[in-house]
This record gives C-alpha cells, structure tokens and sequence, in this order.
C-alpha cells in the first residue's frame, strides 16, 4: 500500500496522502488558490468540468482544475438583454 497519491490540479503534478481532500490537493499546489476557493471566488471541478466538492475524497490519478465562479444571475441577466 502506498503512502502517497499522485494527483493531478491544472495539469501540475501534487504527491498527497491518501487521505487528502480536493481542497487539501488544491492546498499542497498553490494556498492561495485553496483560499480562494474557501471563499467562494473560485470553485475544483474534476476532469469533465464538473464541480467537485471541497471535501471529495481523492483517488490516485485524479485530475481537479481550479475555475472562477461565474455569477450566474449576472449571466442570466445579460441573456434577458
């Protein structure tokens, strides 16, 4: 058993416990991302663009990106004019 996974957050390589979060992932690549995304500025999405919750639990290979948060009532507004 191994005591460490390779994950994968926006195409950099992080070594993480197999206990690890997708926020502790995001942590271990860049903390002010991972603060960003405690805030709500910025949100983890996994490999298909999904949005992955902060506390998902990591796998080995996982491949996570961090994105902005679009506003989405200024989106729907702007689709309205």
């Amino acid at each position: 058993m191994t005591d460490r996974l390779i994950v994968f957050v926006n195409a950099a390589r992080v070594d993480v416990p197999p206990s690890a979060t997708a926020l502790d992932a995001v942590r271990a690549w860049n903390a002010d991302a991972a603060s960003d995304v405690e805030q709500g500025t910025r949100s983890i999405t996994d490999s298909r663009g999904l949005v992955l919750a902060s506390e998902s639990p990591l796998y080995s290979g996982a491949i996570m990106r961090v994105v902005a948060v679009r506003d989405r009532a200024s989106d729907d507004a702007d689709l309205l004019h």
